[in-house]
């Protein structure tokens, strides 16, 4: 059998440099590599981009719609990483847990958004909840999520990681005040809701983690459904994935620390609550099930493969 050709079209970005390191070693895949100082060569990417079965798309939204452009070869998948069409409706959005019929239309689909790193905590708790009717489409959702300073990117990091650097970045930084964050179309969409959540993201101090949290009043659901309750819906949800879990009742501990699944694809869900309130917090590691890990695990199952193939 032959092997399926892959070529990353921005392999020098955090997004292309950590899908290189979970595919680079695979014997089951030929790895297409442009030479450096052609990869911003047209005719050359061209070539590339239609000589291949899969290209990973790691690129600024207008690079990605340019990349796009150039494949006239109708058997290449393109499996996209940036924002830029992770709405449109002729595109497959890449997050496969979120339904049996999800996963089936990746599998047969040539054109895949990747998620978003703070959507996937997002819609993993909130669109299973949704469709279970427990909470409303016009719920006024709330989400705080707090991710590792790689998801900003090779500038960021070399903020964080430089010598003598501000002493701000020590403490933790609130973003998106505008609150109109790149991931919000998406958020919105693929759960179904039919007003956005309110949405604060924050960068802090760590490599690499995500915890992303939504909070409700149990007297605005109109079940009034209890930790329990949720917690049962999620279970039932996410019975049987490789890669989300919901973690049993009341085992959390007393704290949840945001880097706990880095260097996994692994998804952890945790239900905490009280008589009036619950929260829902996803633990994921944003460069693993939140970007690059999920590239893959999407690839995975473009060809047919075991979805955890080379993913930990």
């Amino acid at each position: 059998m032959a092997k399926a050709r892959v070529y990353i079209d921005g392999q020098s970005g955090t997004t292309g440099l950590q899908i290189f390191e979970r595919i680079g070693s695979r014997d089951d895949l030929e790895l297409m590599r442009i030479d450096e100082d052609k990869r911003h060569d047209l005719d050359e990417r061209r070539k590339f981009l239609n000589g291949c079965d899969i290209a990973f798309l790691c690129l600024p939204d207008d690079g990605a719609r340019e990349a796009v452009s150039l494949v006239d070869n109708p058997d290449v998948c393109i499996i996209d990483a940036s924002t830029a069409h992770r709405t449109a409706d002729d595109w497959t959005y890449g997050f496969p847990e979120l339904s049996a019929d999800q996963r089936a239309a990746i599998k047969s689909s040539k054109r895949i958004a990747n998620p978003g790193c703070h959507a996937t905590g997002f819609i993993s708790v909130t669109a299973p909840l949704v469709q279970a009717g427990i909470i409303p489409a016009d719920y006024p959702l709330t989400c705080f999520s707090l991710t590792g300073y790689s998801g900003g990117g090779k500038r960021m990091i070399a903020d964080y990681e430089a010598e003598g650097r501000p002493a701000s970045l020590d403490a933790p930084g609130i973003y998106g005040l505008t609150l109109q964050h790149k991931h919000l179309p998406e958020m919105q969409k693929m759960c179904g809701l039919s007003k956005a959540p309110v949405f604060l993201p924050v960068v802090d101090d760590y490599y690499k983690g995500m915890a992303t949290s939504i909070m409700l009043h149990r007297d605005l659901l109109p079940s009034g459904a209890s930790a329990a309750e949720i917690h049962a819906c999620l279970a039932d949800h996410y019975a049987g994935q490789r890669f989300v879990s919901v973690v049993p009742l009341g085992e959390q501990g007393p704290t949840l620390y945001a880097n706990k699944l880095a260097g996994t694809n692994e998804l952890h869900i945790v239900v905490c609550g009280s008589d009036d309130h619950v929260t829902v917090t996803s633990l994921f590691d944003n460069l693993g099930k939140g970007a690059s890990g999920a590239a893959v695990q999407n690839m995975n199952i473009v060809l047919g493969i075991d979805e955890a193939t080379g993913l930990v």
